[in-house]
């Protein structure tokens, strides 16, 4: 990205037509660039903080639009440079002017992230609270947007700090032994030692241990509807989002392709994916889609596997050493239970009635409930794949000081482990300056952000 010299404008609301925009600007030019395009009068009715009618005019003084003026003086705005957003009507061509009048009188359009980045930069977050940005924007469930809003207020942050300063502590009385050789570690001392990097180990692994219910949040469960022909599927996705997204017919072979839609339970996103009837076929087109079927069983983090309960018993679709989990749903229940499935343990479900929908859901909970994240009274913390990675080095390097220490090796040893593993947890909060972490985070972001 450009230097943080630059001020820099973007609208920060969705592209599109709407009742209201905003527009924002942040940067030392902010009230140069103001004067150029608002009346004199304006300066002396501007306060921090508080809303100011008024109009942005054009290079001849016509007015190109009456808008709300807000003042967030540096350091207290969301960037911590001088601050201003510009509410304006929501139409696409008066924010498209206002923007080039902006840009003509010195504004520089902002990067996508920029403004965060900045808020970054100038301490007002940490790199986790950056990256949470997004995530709140982001997220499709509860549960998403309660660890988004946990990883926001500093929760992340605050526990790799715990583990930093734990780690510095032991760094320390290394490398004071290091500079006083005379002053032997006792046995005791060195047990304390290895009792703090054994409670670092657990720290970081109870956080590495979040990582998957991260994914989960942040993406959702991928959930195939998978059987075979004619059981109901279609007629389940449907049902589950209320609404007729997916061609429900009684002639084999209707779904030829995946449908995909999301939906949310109990807090958590399902990402459905209709998947074709599996069966033997020689028509081309769907065994195409009966090949794109197995692809999103590879994939998936669960399979509702439908069946007709109302007919005789068929072979299961799935393999019995399959590691993704399943729920065996027993359609049409409605029409009558089969004598073949009296005893089988599954999901008695009828689209037609709804019967079924509350134990689905249930089971649903239930199968994902250890991957969770862990509750610290109302916080969720769930890392992300970056964070899996750092934390992962850290605990490598936090493993072999340990190791150093009980075989006695030389504690320059053991201060360059602990020096590696402060390294990595550094990357995490971005107490380490790297900028290819910084472009891969903050390029993902929208404009405004």
């Amino acid at each position: 990205m450009i230097g943080p010299e630059r001020t820099i404008a973007a609208q920060a609301t969705a592209a599109g037509q709407g009742a209201i925009a905003i527009i924002r600007m942040s940067g030392g030019r902010c009230m140069e660039i103001l004067a150029k395009c608002t009346r004199p009068s304006l300066a002396e009715r501007l306060h921090p903080r508080r809303a100011v009618l008024t109009h942005l005019l054009d290079a001849e003084g016509t007015p190109i639009d009456q808008v709300l003026l807000t003042y967030f003086p540096a350091p207290a705005s969301y960037t911590g440079e001088d601050t201003v957003e510009i509410s304006c009507h929501g139409g696409m061509l008066v924010t498209e002017r206002l923007l080039k009048r902006l840009y003509r009188c010195g504004a520089s359009p902002a990067e996508p992230g920029e403004f965060t980045k900045r808020a970054f930069l100038n301490g007002r977050m940490d790199l986790t609270q950056a990256e949470a940005v997004m995530d709140v924007i982001s997220a499709g469930s509860d549960l998403a947007l309660r660890a988004a809003q946990s990883q926001l207020d500093g929760n992340i942050g605050a526990r790799v700090d715990e583990l930093k300063d734990e780690l510095v502590h032991v760094l320390a009385h290394v490398e004071a032994y290091i500079d006083f050789p005379d002053e032997d570690i006792s046995p005791d001392t060195a047990s304390a030692l290895l009792s703090r990097l054994g409670n670092a180990e657990e720290q970081l692994s109870g956080l590495l241990g979040s990582a998957a219910a991260g994914r989960l949040l942040r993406e959702g469960i991928r959930t195939a509807i998978a059987g075979p022909p004619n059981v109901g599927k279609s007629s389940l996705l449907n049902t589950l989002l209320g609404y007729e997204r997916a061609i429900v017919s009684n002639i084999a072979g209707t779904t030829r392709d995946t449908v995909e839609e999301s939906i949310q339970i109990a807090g958590l996103a399902l990402r459905l994916i209709d998947t074709a009837g599996v069966r033997e076929s020689s028509d081309v087109i769907e065994q195409a889609g009966i090949l794109r079927t197995n692809r999103a069983l590879e994939t998936a983090d669960l399979v509702l596997e439908v069946m007709d309960a109302s007919l005789p018993r068929t072979a299961p679709l799935l393999a019995e050493n399959r590691n993704t989990p399943s729920l065996l749903i027993l359609n049409k229940c409605d029409l009558g239970i089969h004598s073949d499935w009296q005893e089988v343990s599954g999901i008695h479900f009828s689209c037609s009635t709804g019967e079924g929908r509350k134990e689905l859901e249930e089971a649903i909970i239930r199968t994902f409930a250890s991957q969770l994240p862990c509750e610290a009274g109302s916080s969720l913390v769930a890392i992300n794949a970056r964070h899996q990675h750092e934390l992962g080095l850290c605990l490598e390097h936090v493993h072999l000081a340990s190791e150093s220490i009980s075989r006695q090796e030389s504690p320059e040893f053991t201060a360059l482990e602990l020096r590696e593993a402060l390294v990595h947890l550094g990357e995490i909060t971005g107490a380490v300056d790297t900028e290819d972490v910084l472009g891969a985070i903050f390029s993902s972001f929208c404009l405004g952000k």
